[in-house]
């Protein structure tokens, strides 16, 4: 066995290890933080003026980035608009419904898509090229893209809640005039909004209704 075999090997040993080590410190999380970042989690429309720093914005990053994705692919970037003049720059791609809900946000994130994103497997990926799995397949590419970058906004939620923060999800919105706006130079693609802070809940209604296990799911 090579020297390289090797590396790899004690790699493949030091993660395995990591997990199990994770699962015994912590066999699942509780159910104060199962409702707080899902159960029990809301979808807001009003929002405090407290600020979200920078930092948490990479941290908030940091997390999302982790959650798996189709060989690693990673499609997704994220566009934090905060400033006034960006702000109005959105507010062109909005239905009038929602200009006011992602002005009073501290922050409205882009969640897009780099359609280039297969060209970074060397990065990504660097144990095997799966470069040619894209090279040339526009739709297999464009799939693969969009599908995960949905993950990835939904890790980004789910994340954001974890740290205490707020979000509301906005697809009331024109995707190409998103495009148009923010992305005419590099060429990536909106895939949702998705305003971030600290929430005002008196503008909160009741929690609509879902499915029961037997309205949506079997068994086999």
């Amino acid at each position: 066995m090579g020297e390289g075999s090797e590396s790899l090997s004690d790699l493949r040993a030091t993660a395995q290890e990591a997990v199990r080590a994770l699962r015994s410190r912590k066999p699942r999380l509780d159910d104060d933080s199962i409702d707080l970042i899902l159960r029990d989690a809301r979808s807001h429309y009003a929002w405090t003026d407290r600020p979200v720093s920078d930092e948490l914005l990479r941290t908030l990053f940091d997390i999302t980035i982790q959650g798996p994705t189709s060989m690693n692919t990673c499609p997704a970037r994220f566009i934090f608009v905060r400033s006034a003049a960006h702000k109005d720059r959105l507010a062109k791609s909005l239905k009038a419904k929602n200009i006011d809900k992602m002005r009073a946000a501290p922050v409205t994130a882009i969640i897009a898509w780099d359609p280039l994103y297969w060209q970074r497997l060397d990065f990504l990926f660097p144990h095997e090229d799966r470069k040619p799995l894209f090279d040339g397949k526009p739709d297999y590419a464009h799939d693969t893209a969009y599908r995960n970058s949905t993950l990835q906004g939904a890790y980004f939620m789910i994340a954001a809640r974890a740290m205490g923060l707020d979000v509301g999800a906005m697809s009331g919105f024109s995707n190409q005039i998103v495009d148009e706006e923010f992305f005419a130079e590099n060429g990536w693609k909106s895939n949702f909004l998705c305003n971030i802070g600290y929430a005002d809940e008196s503008a909160l209604f009741q929690k609509l209704p879902r499915f029961d296990f037997d309205d949506a799911c079997e068994i086999l």
